[in-house]
């Protein structure tokens, strides 16, 4: 549910600008704002789950985001739904680093606990693409409205059902890192709109570099606090261990370089290509066939070969995808220019992506898992947010400076999926730092390291 939301919206964008009057620039924030407050505040909530009990506030957030889905289908202006959205990433950031937590808790085997993480990073890994495909399922057949309905039963369902077949794992108590916090979402909000301003103003607009300089000062305040403070909302230590520091880098990078592609395919299928929500939905499905069925091999090679091939094969894969998008023109068709990068996409991300929630979950204490699967999320969400703004923002520029007409629109997305290439080659540097060998499980089998 949460990670479907980062995209589902995707395909029902054109409707979404036709009935609620975004214009080409804002329609980002429909995107945006659910991963600006996501990933603004997935370090407080998965602190606040250590604390307050992991269980309790993935019940609590999940009621939120259902509420703020319902809510959202009936939005009738641009405000309505965009502070829908930022309402459904507050309850996300709730829920989604307790669920994690909660996953790397109950399975204490070592074996057992990389199955159980590599399983939810597949499928949260695949959600991005059957996000699109449901999208286009929904928007064609009933309205766009339905992409936030049908996050309803599935919550409903869920909140019933968790007390009564979750276990409440122990709490450790502490206090809550309240300026951290604050700085945190603050900077990276402060930062994404810089971006996207600079996308729909340009870089002399009055708001873009007072906003830049203002979210970089507090992305530092906040490492300066988490450094300082006895109980920080992200310890550093976590990153005291090579292959999960390389993790936390390649879960902030790679989201950045995968959104490019469902935020403008989706634009170019329908707007220049004339496809269908349904049929632009069901496009991808080779892009979610090619990912889901790699992340269901990527327990056994993970426990065979470690993190390292896998992860620097699947940025090469990844970069290649990218590159072939480069080659777009507003006469591509789907077979010819579409669907091997979507396939080679698809084998890229599931082994560049999926990889990666198992090695920073393997090892941390209990204690600190809330923490750490908060670190993840955070990673990937504000990763995905800022790396979008910087994707739009080279769009709007390319686009700005362009005769208008679809060659122009065409030409801002191949210089987009170029940066977004440059994304993947930066993530396929940090593979290199991981660990070469395979697990080595420890005594009594209760967990493993890669050495």
């Amino acid at each position: 549910m949460l990670i479907l939301d980062a995209t589902v919206m995707n395909v029902a964008l054109p409707r979404i600008q036709a009935d609620l009057h975004f214009s080409d620039t804002g329609l980002a924030w429909v995107i945006s704002s659910y991963g600006l407050a996501f990933g603004g505040l997935l370090l407080l909530g998965g602190r606040a789950g250590d604390i307050l009990g992991r269980r309790r506030l993935f019940v609590v957030g999940i009621g939120l985001f259902t509420a703020a889905s319902f809510a959202g289908g009936f939005a009738t202006s641009a405000a309505w739904l965009l502070a829908a959205r930022l309402l459904q990433g507050v309850g996300a950031a709730m829920a989604g680093p307790s669920t994690i937590a909660l996953i790397s808790t109950t399975f204490t085997d070592a074996r057992e606990r990389v199955k159980a993480l590599a399983l939810l990073s597949g499928v949260a890994s695949a959600g991005f693409a059957i996000g699109l495909i449901v999208g286009g399922l929904l928007t064609e057949l009933a309205s766009w409205r339905w992409v936030l309905f049908i996050n309803v039963p599935f919550g409903v369902a869920a909140v019933v059902l968790a007390p009564r077949f979750v276990r409440e794992p122990e709490r450790h108590p502490a206090k809550l890192d309240l300026p951290g916090a604050v700085a945190a979402t603050t900077g990276v909000a402060a930062l994404v709109f810089a971006l996207i301003n600079a996308a729909a103003h340009g870089w002399s607009d009055r708001w873009t570099l007072p906003a830049l300089l203002a979210g970089t000062a507090l992305v530092a305040t906040f490492v300066v606090i988490e450094a300082r403070t006895a109980e920080p909302l992200m310890p550093l230590r976590l990153f005291a261990d090579r292959n999960r520091a390389a993790g936390y880098v390649n879960f902030f990078i790679g989201p950045a370089a995968m959104m490019s592609m469902f935020f403008f395919l989706t634009q170019f299928l329908q707007d220049v290509r004339g496809f269908s929500a349904l049929r632009t939905g069901l496009a991808f499905l080779p892009l979610a066939f090619g990912m889901f069925a790699i992340t269901r091999l990527v327990p056994r090679l993970l426990t065979r070969f470690g993190p390292k091939p896998l992860a620097v094969t699947g940025w090469l894969v990844m970069i290649c995808g990218l590159v072939w998008l480069t080659r777009l023109t507003s006469g591509s068709e789907y077979v010819g220019a579409l669907l091997g990068p979507m396939a080679v996409l698809g084998v890229g991300g599931g082994l560049g992506l999926a990889s990666l929630t198992p090695v920073i979950m393997q090892n941390v204490p209990a204690r600190d898992a809330g923490a750490a699967a908060g670190a993840l999320q955070t990673m990937q969400q504000t990763g995905a947010a800022l790396g979008l703004a910087v994707l739009v923002c080279v769009f709007g520029s390319v686009v700005r400076h362009a005769s208008p007409g679809p060659d122009a629109t065409v030409s801002g997305m191949t210089s987009a999926f170029t940066v977004a290439a440059g994304f993947a080659a930066g993530a396929l540097l940090v593979a290199f730092t991981f660990r070469s060998h395979r697990p080595r499980a420890a005594s009594g089998g209760q967990r493993a390291a890669w050495r």
